[in-house]
Parts: C-alpha cells; sequence; structure tokens
C-alpha cells in the first residue's frame, strides 16, 4: 500500500481544488478507512460522460481501499439544485426521481465497484423530519450566509425570483454529511458553497469536518458550455456504441487533452496525429461503457462509413505502375499520379500544410510512406481528389 503522502499524491491528481490538503493527509494519516461522499439528484434517468468525472475519483478511493457512500438525493431532487441557476427549477415528483434513480444507478455501477458501495436516500432522514427539527436545522445558517452565493446574488440583482425552498438546498446537502459521518466530499467546482455548508453542519455538530474535493467540470462537445442534456452536447453512458465513437469524434483537437485527462486518467501522446488520437480516445470511451469488441468494432463501422462518403463523390483511380503497394508522397510518383506538376519543394510544402490527405487524414510527414488500399480516397489540395481503384 502507498504510504499516506503518496496516497496524496494519487488522490489530488486531477482534482481542481482540494479544502484542504492538509486536512486530508491527517485523515489519511490515521490508517482507516474514510468515508468518501457523492450526493446525486437523478432528476433524469440518464447519465453523461461529465457525470462520469467525480465518479471516476470515487473509483479511485475504492481500490485504496475507502468507503464509498453514494447518496441518492429523492428529497433533494424535488427541490432542484440551484446551483448555475437563473430561474426556479421545475417541480418534479418523488415517483419519478425513484424510477430515475433505478437507471442512475445502473450506469454509475459502470463506474463503481458495486459490492463495495453504500447507497442510501436521503429521504430516509429527511422523510422523518418534524417542524421542529426542521426549525432547528435552520437556526444552523444565517440568511446572509445563504444570500453569499453567486447564484442568488446574481438573480436578486437581475430581479429574479428566489424561492425560499431553494435556499433549503445547500442546508440540506450539508446535513447530508452530518448523516453519513463523510470524511470527504466530491463535487464539482460549481458545488463548493453547498459542501462548504457540509463542513460548517459539521463542526456545529461537533464532528470533524470533511474534505471537499472539487473536480473540474467537462465541456460538452461544443467545447464552451458544461456539457449537458439541455444544451445537447453531451455523450450518455448509455449512448449506443457507434453512437458514442461518432460523437467522440465531433470534439475539437483543442479538447482532446482534457477528455483524455478527465475521463481516461491519461495524458494525450503528442507524437499521435490527431486523428488517430481521436479515434483512440472514441475506442476507449467505448470500451469502457460496452466492452473492447464494441469499441473496435465501432472505430471500424466509422472508418467504412467515412470511406464509402468520400468515395461516393470522387471518380476513380488507378495509380497503376506508378503506386504499386506504397507511394511516397514527396517522390515522382505523386506527381505522375495525378499528372500535376510540381515541383518536389512545393509538394513537401503542400504536405507539411496537410494539403495531402487519405480518408480526410492529413498527412503531415513529407518522407511518409502509406499503402494505398482500393476504396481509400486520395486528395491533393482542393481541386484535385481520387478514389483508388486498381485495375485487375
Amino acid at each position: 500500500m502507498p504510504s499516506p503522502k503518496e496516497t496524496l499524491q494519487l488522490l489530488t491528481r486531477g482534482t481542481a481544488q482540494v479544502i484542504s490538503e492538509k486536512d486530508l493527509l491527517a485523515k489519511l494519516e490515521e490508517n482507516r478507512p474514510l468515508r468518501v461522499k457523492l450526493g446525486v439528484d437523478p432528476t433524469a434517468p440518464d447519465i453523461h460522460l461529465g457525470h462520469t468525472v467525480p465518479l471516476e475519483k470515487l473509483r479511485q478511493f475504492q481500490e485504496l481501499g475507502h468507503e464509498v457512500v453514494l447518496i441518492i438525493g429523492d428529497f433533494t431532487a424535488m427541490i432542484g439544485d440551484p446551483t448555475g441557476r437563473s430561474a426556479t427549477r421545475p417541480d418534479i415528483s418523488h415517483e419519478e426521481v425513484m424510477a430515475n434513480a433505478q437507471t442512475y444507478t445502473d450506469q454509475a455501477f459502470k463506474i463503481l465497484d458495486r459490492s463495495t458501495t453504500e447507497v442510501v436516500y436521503n429521504g430516509e432522514w429527511f422523510s422523518k423530519m418534524t417542524f421542529t427539527e426542521v426549525m432547528k436545522l435552520n437556526s444552523r445558517v444565517t440568511l446572509q450566509q445563504m444570500l453569499q452565493r453567486e447564484d442568488f446574488r446574481n438573480r436578486i440583482d437581475q430581479a429574479e425570483e428566489i424561492r425560499l425552498h431553494e435556499i433549503q438546498y445547500p442546508i440540506m446537502q450539508g446535513w447530508d454529511s452530518v448523516e453519513v459521518r463523510a470524511d470527504v466530499e466530491i463535487g464539482g467546482t460549481d458545488q463548493m458553497f453547498n459542501i462548504l455548508v457540509g463542513r460548517d453542519m459539521q463542526k456545529a455538530v461537533g464532528m470533524a469536518q470533511q474534505v471537499a474535493m472539487l473536480m473540474p467540470i467537462l465541456e460538452g462537445l461544443d467545447g464552451v458550455r458544461k456539457m449537458s442534456k439541455s444544451y445537447g452536447n453531451y455523450i450518455g453512458v448509455s449512448d449506443a456504441p457507434d453512437d458514442m465513437f461518432g460523437k467522440a469524434m465531433s470534439i475539437s483537437d483543442e479538447l482532446m487533452g482534457r477528455y483524455y485527462q478527465m475521463l481516461l486518467g491519461d495524458a494525450l501522446d503528442p507524437d499521435l496525429h490527431p486523428m488517430e488520437a481521436k479515434k483512440q480516445l472514441a475506442v476507449r470511451l467505448v470500451s469502457r461503457y460496452h466492452s473492447d469488441a464494441a469499441g473496435s468494432a465501432a472505430r471500424q463501422n466509422f472508418e467504412d462509413k467515412a470511406k464509402n462518403a468520400l468515395a461516393a463523390v470522387y471518380p476513380d483511380f488507378d495509380p497503376g505502375a506508378h503506386a504499386k503497394g506504397v507511394l511516397t508522397l514527396a517522390g515522382a510518383a505523386l506527381l505522375e499520379c495525378f499528372q500535376v506538376k510540381r515541383s518536389g519543394g512545393e509538394i513537401r510544402s503542400l504536405v507539411s500544410s496537410g494539403a495531402i490527405q487519405v480518408n480526410g487524414e492529413k498527412i503531415s510527414d513529407p518522407r511518409a510512406e502509406i499503402e494505398l488500399a482500393d476504396g481509400d480516397v486520395f486528395r491533393l489540395g482542393k481541386k484535385h481528389s481520387v478514389r483508388i481503384k486498381r485495375g485487375n
């Protein structure tokens, strides 16, 4: 087993902020399993890859021998987390929440170890509270403390309504930490306020305060807004393999590094061609949530569709004796193949600029050698494109 300091380095890797690392180290040095909490409100039946970021961190805690507590907010979901909202969330019934909770947890267990995960519903304590107990719970915080929340301040400044039940949400999430005796709470950076309320609640009842472990927010496929079903920029954990692969292929090259780090825990290989790096990312995501065979099949299906789509609009070309097997891009064979009069220097410049493509993939090394197969679409610049079709 790693030492407490080594464990601290492992657990804080990939986080946005930890409040505080000193406290977490002290808890690890107690040499006992920590109780690590994540609260989720199943307001929808499915989860997307943005939800998996904190789940992956929970899994890491599990692998290091700690206890994971997954709180299903069957009561808090009926209020709705006001985080990041400019208006009150629409109501959702308890029946809808419980139905969503079933599929939500089934998908979460694609990541978490079911056998070592404690699943609890916060209705277990909130449904039993008397009005007197609710009043006592509210007395532990001040209105000024709640109105420090940026979401609420913005709505006040914009003359937007804040319903009083929304103020209850961070109080309830904070009390969850008391009920489950959380040592650590994991959440996105947008959950800082709620998690800190939990620390205050624990302190008020004489309990050791939980560590707040904040994870970065994953951008959606548009690369701008956070991944969300409401924005349509998501990859669902339950998406079919081909759909998951295709969505992953739509992300920008600039976003790939974050997806590798946040979803796979790996660094993007800078030596990989961007197209190949993206395909490998897509394969690993499909394999993660389906199977290795599904990942390989999804890649093959994607490449076949791409090749067929390109081939349908380009004339056939038989390179014949000019390119038997391997073709050197900057060589004379390329010039004769397309019957385009360009100097070797011009060809090398075209290659370096990405003007030469095979099946939509840019070739950037003038010395690269490729093997052309029937059906491949070969492009030189914007005006010269053909589909390879060899004669008998």
